[in-house]
């Protein structure tokens, strides 16, 4: 895909304006990059307020060290490329080779443009608003995609592959331990690298709902048995709702973000092997998220025509800022635990996670 690009003065003086509107072109060509080396101070208000007006994702390039004035356009876009070597402020993603990183991008966003949209969209509209508010807008345009073509796209290609049914929930598939006023949470589905299916989501929430009217509780510990804390949703448990609206209550009211962002104060994770969308986006709403070594963490869920659902364009966001958070959304990266450590989506990386 060949995406527009302009100067920051061509985005100051009316390239909003030459946009053109048709629903077709707006999905098939969705990516503006502003290439902000050699940028006029004077030009940047004006840039800044053309910013919504090109309704695509705007994304920044920037090979140069930038002025104070354009690393606050920085913060306008979507997000912004610049090389490793330099020091790179959270609303830009620092990468071995700007170009390189740049085709990647368009490259991801041409597979899955309808979702890499909406990835935008949510996490612009979901910054200023509380946890629960933030949750509710993410579940809403989910529920949308489910309903899109890039989404059943990725269902009719994995039901061709005849994947089994599922195995029986395990008898206990959440363990709790009370120790004094520590509680421990522990995923315990190891078969299934923890996957989160129905079985352990609804078994996380009910052991969360303790400290919730328990406020003896004073720690509360969250591991996973097994080689990986949680290798993401039940792959084999998608497009099993009865329909889009209950998809959404359950989500939202039914999901464990909301109580693991109430509880954030008492709470602790620790992470170990793969960590894949609800296997991070949960515990980036924790107070305290500590990784062993071996932690990979990744969100896949733009690529298979979905966002982020179990909370984590509203959690991981406020832990990184929307800028890296969407660089992740629409790659999927795969994050190593260091890497993860220094833009602050763990807090720890520690020995051993326990």
């Amino acid at each position: 895909m060949t995406s527009a690009t302009i100067t920051v003065s061509d985005l100051a003086h009316g390239a909003a304006s030459t946009v053109v509107r048709d629903v077709l072109e707006y999905s098939a060509d969705p990516v503006v990059v502003v290439d902000l080396d050699g940028a006029d101070d004077t030009d940047v208000p004006a840039a800044v307020a053309g910013v919504p007006a090109l309704d695509r994702i705007v994304v920044g390039r920037a090979v140069r060290p930038v002025s104070p004035a354009v690393a606050e356009l920085m913060t306008a876009l979507d997000l912004t490329y610049v090389p490793s070597h330099t020091t790179a402020p959270r609303v830009a993603v620092p990468v071995a080779d700007v170009t390189s990183a740049l085709d990647a991008f368009r490259t991801a966003v041409a597979a899955c443009p309808q979702s890499s949209l909406v990835a935008a969209q949510v996490v612009r509209v979901a910054e200023p608003l509380d946890v629960p508010s933030a949750i509710d807008v993410e579940s809403l345009a989910y529920s949308t995609l489910q309903g899109g073509a890039e989404f059943q796209h990725w269902l009719a290609d994995r039901r061709a592959l005849g994947r089994p049914l599922p195995p029986p929930p395990a008898a206990e598939p959440v363990l709790s331990r009370r120790d004094g006023d520590t509680l421990t949470v522990t995923l315990n589905r190891p078969e299934r690298r923890n996957a989160y299916g129905t079985a352990l989501r609804d078994g996380l929430v009910e052991a969360l709902r303790l400290p919730m009217l328990d406020d003896t509780v004073a720690r509360i510990v969250l591991d996973g048995a097994g080689t990986s804390f949680c290798a993401g949703g039940d792959l084999d448990e998608f497009g099993h709702a009865p329909d889009t609206t209950t998809a959404h209550l359950i989500r939202t009211r039914g999901g464990a973000g909301r109580l693991v962002a109430a509880l954030s104060g008492r709470m602790e994770v620790h992470l170990h092997g793969h960590c894949v969308g609800a296997g991070i986006e949960i515990p980036a709403f924790a107070g305290r998220v500590v990784a062993a070594p071996d932690t990979a963490l990744r969100l896949p869920e733009v690529s298979m025509g979905l966002i982020p659902g179990a909370g984590g364009t509203v959690s991981v966001p406020r832990r990184i800022g929307r800028w890296r958070a969407l660089h992740l959304f629409v790659t999927g990266t795969t994050l190593d635990a260091q890497q993860a450590l220094a833009w602050g989506l763990v807090d720890e990386v520690a020995t051993a996670a326990g």
